[in-house]
């Protein structure tokens, strides 16, 4: 059974599900939305334009729906989307989006570490864990099963592909392809994420064609042009190698620690 505390401030507005646990001193604004089986600590702000999923807990300190830090807000109404089955530890921070439409969204079963900053119009798809202070800038986006490890950091419209891993302090400017690990600044490929790919269930095969596929990007001396011609050509095809073709292709060959030829054209 949930538990709203007299001593938490919720407006009137705002739309509280079954089960939910409010604890003292929380502050829940109006036009806010939390989901069945939720936990909301003490000193948490739930704050306007905030969505959230259910049984998710939010623990001591954090903001959610926090006004965005961008020049190009003036105020319009604007959201926070937290999917179900999160985790957000202390003192975490969360911006809303800065237009009406999108928002700022963290995808359900995500586990975000203490005193991490989301910042607004991010996307963080599902499973993702975020280590303590991680720092991600407005406008990135973080495909599922990835992994920031404590202090990593993402400038202004970063993309981390799929099952990617970003070692601790590591600063990303750009766009980092499934499947890898990235570390040290500035950052390098150091291998791939076989650990996270095996926890999930894909095949030693799979595995095998990724490592491959990534030895034409980065352990051979050649662009990434190149190395996408090497790639289709020589690795058997399954649904690994496609989607760090297709991941390749989208950002026009642009991908962290490689060496691009935006110049040439498929």
């Amino acid at each position: 059974m949930g538990m709203i505390s007299q001593l938490a401030h919720v407006d009137p507005d705002a739309k509280i599900g079954k089960d939910v646990t409010i604890h003292p001193f929380a502050f829940i604004s109006k036009n806010t939305e939390i989901g069945d089986g939720c936990t909301i600590y003490p000193f948490v702000s739930i704050l306007n334009g905030a969505r959230i999923g259910k049984n998710t807990k939010i623990y001591n300190g954090s903001i959610i729906a926090a006004e965005p830090q961008d020049f190009h807000w003036h105020g319009e109404p604007s959201f926070c989307y937290i999917g179900d089955n999160c985790i957000i530890r202390e003192g975490s921070i969360i911006n809303r989006g800065s237009q009406s439409t999108g928002g700022t969204r963290v995808g359900n079963d995500c586990f975000i570490m203490a005193e991490v900053h989301i910042s607004h119009d991010a996307q963080l798809s599902s499973k993702c864990v975020i280590g303590n202070g991680v720092q991600i800038a407005g406008r990135s986006r973080v495909h599922s099963y990835v992994i920031l490890s404590s202090g990593a950091m993402l400038h202004a419209g970063s993309e981390v592909g799929r099952f990617a891993m970003v070692k601790g302090g590591c600063r990303i400017s750009g766009n980092v392809p499934p499947y890898v690990v990235m570390a040290h600044n500035p950052a390098q490929y150091v291998g791939i994420n076989a650990v996270t790919m095996r926890y999930v269930g894909i095949s030693e095969d799979a595995i095998d064609d990724v490592a491959k596929c990534y030895r034409h990007v980065y352990e051979c001396s050649t662009t990434v042009f190149n190395a996408v011609k090497r790639i289709e050509a020589d690795i058997e095809p399954c649904k690994e190698k496609d989607l760090i073709l297709k991941f390749i292709k989208e950002h026009d060959l642009h991908i962290v620690g490689a060496v691009s030829h935006a110049d040439e054209e498929f």
